[in-house]
């Protein structure tokens, strides 16, 4: 494979032969470039858009932070996203297959970008399973997290937690998580959580049971949707009084989708049917998302052929999701809340930068730009312009560099800390800030670095065969000179 990718000057290899076919002639095919589009939407806009992004443009100071996102979404994020789709389009072949292809030492990356996939899918999925138990909360008036439940003892007062906090707090972190003050303590299983886990993870497999068949199908109304109720609910509170103030909420957390939102759905008149709109735009807006995700692992999967040919997609699919569901059941536990916002925090951003600086250097530098614009002009019948060209070649890698310095100095000076929900705690409801245990913190630094750790090692893999084959090689050239001798 590397003889027939060995870059030659002024001339592209894919423009014909196996390599460029990569088996496409056996791949699904979206059914129109519409669904393609959607499909790109829906990965691109997810849940964390609604509840994450309002949090961290607030905390990083509102309009200010802006500038910065800006400045990386037109020279890093846009420019990496064409080179993924162009690469991924003209090899037709999964991320392990695609990195394969330019450079076997690069395998580690499509391998670092499914294991990646895979943990954001567990904590992703489990975002889905709290807005689905909203979802089905929500059908009923008035809605659950409206006022305060009786104590235990039914002696006519309130429960004491409850009015300490806000009903929205209290329908949050005791009847949804029923949280644990510490994330050493594990607390039990949740049962109507691990049944939302299930049911969130069926219907990801019966939309994506059947690859771009049926993910196509399905796209049309998870990208769009969405879009329809964002659009109401704009409009809707731009038209309530205080709007510019409630924007302070947006400091609140993570937490923002399921304390933050339900207090305003209270307020409106209806409250029950808004928030079924809204917690039915949450569900649909974050499967757009897992589609991509499922087929990002499945895909590479099928391309490496680990399973017989008799074994269908469709069981591959299956064994998939399943065991995603048995992985994620850790967070239906009472501490999974924490352990969720260790993933969030520590699985991704890390290694998705290295990723990506590996990816663009591997295009530019390894594979080679000038024959990855004949490919995109075989594709697209246009040369990139000299702004794809230079952010691919310089400003792109440069960014990422930064980022990667800037981001692992706030890691080595930041303290590894998480706010808990203790009802102990002097200043409750405010949440207390505790130091993470220290095979927490080891556990947090394992997620950093775990997915990364497939570069060096496939690197090291491949160079080991090229030098046991170099060896055998030099082995079987010298042994008829020996022979010869011997008869001689």
């Amino acid at each position: 494979v590397w003889a027939r990718v060995r870059p030659h000057p002024g001339k592209s290899e894919f423009h014909s032969g196996p390599l460029g076919d990569g088996g496409g002639s056996e791949r699904p095919k979206w059914d129109n470039k519409l669904q393609y589009l959607l499909s790109c939407i829906g990965f691109a806009v997810g849940l964390g858009n609604i509840w994450r992004f309002p949090y961290l443009c607030q905390t990083y100071g509102g309009g200010a932070f802006l500038i910065p996102y800006l400045i990386a979404l037109v020279f890093e994020g846009i420019p990496l996203f064409y080179v993924e789709l162009a690469i991924g389009q003209r090899l037709r072949r999964g991320s392990i297959g695609v990195w394969t292809a330019i450079s076997p030492y690069l395998g580690g990356v499509g391998l670092g970008c499914v294991t990646v996939s895979f943990l954001v899918s567990l904590y992703y999925n489990t975002v889905l399973t709290w807005v689905l138990w909203y979802f089905l909360n929500s059908f009923q008036s008035p809605l659950p997290w409206s006022s305060c439940p009786l104590d235990v003892n039914r002696t006519g007062r309130f429960e004491a937690e409850c009015q300490a906090s806000s009903t929205v707090s209290y329908f949050w972190y005791r009847q949804t998580l029923n949280i644990t003050a510490d994330i050493s303590d594990s607390g039990s299983i949740q049962g109507r959580l691990l049944a939302c886990l299930a049911a969130s993870w069926a219907v990801v497999y019966l939309c994506v049971i059947r690859g771009i068949e049926s993910t196509g199908k399905a796209i049309y109304f998870t990208a769009l949707f969405p879009y329809l109720v964002l659009t109401i609910f704009l409009i809707r509170g731009l038209t309530l009084p205080g709007a510019v103030e409630g924007l302070i909420y947006f400091a609140s957390g993570t937490g923002l989708a399921f304390i933050i939102f339900t207090e305003a759905i209270l307020h409106m008149p209806g409250a029950p049917g808004w928030a079924v709109l809204f917690f039915g735009m949450l569900f649909t807006l974050g499967l757009s998302s897992m589609f991509g995700n499922m087929e990002s692992i499945i895909t590479p999967l099928l391309d490496m052929g680990l399973t017989h040919r008799s074994i269908p997609k469709e069981v591959l699919t299956g064994l998939a999701c399943l065991l995603c569901f048995l992985s994620a059941i850790c967070f239906t536990l009472q501490s999974g809340n924490y352990w969720l916002e260790v993933f969030d925090n520590y699985a991704a951003p890390l290694n998705l930068i290295i990723f990506a600086f590996l990816e663009v250097i591997g295009v530019a530098y390894v594979y080679g730009l000038q024959r990855f614009s004949d490919d995109i002009v075989c594709m697209t019948g246009r040369r990139p312009s000299l702004y794809w060209r230079v952010t691919w070649k310089v400003v792109s890698p440069l960014l990422l560099l930064t980022i990667f310095v800037a981001y692992i100095a706030v890691l080595v000076w930041t303290p590894l800390s998480y706010r808990a929900w203790n009802t102990q705690y002097a200043r409750f409801p405010s949440r207390q800030e505790k130091s993470y245990p220290g095979w927490v913190q080891a556990t947090c630094v394992l997620l950093c670095f775990l997915p990364a750790l497939w570069v060096p090692g496939v690197a090291l893999v491949q160079l080991l065969a090229k030098h046991r084959r170099k060896q055998k090689d030099t082995w079987q050239d010298r042994r008829p000179k020996l022979q010869d001798g011997g008869a001689s």
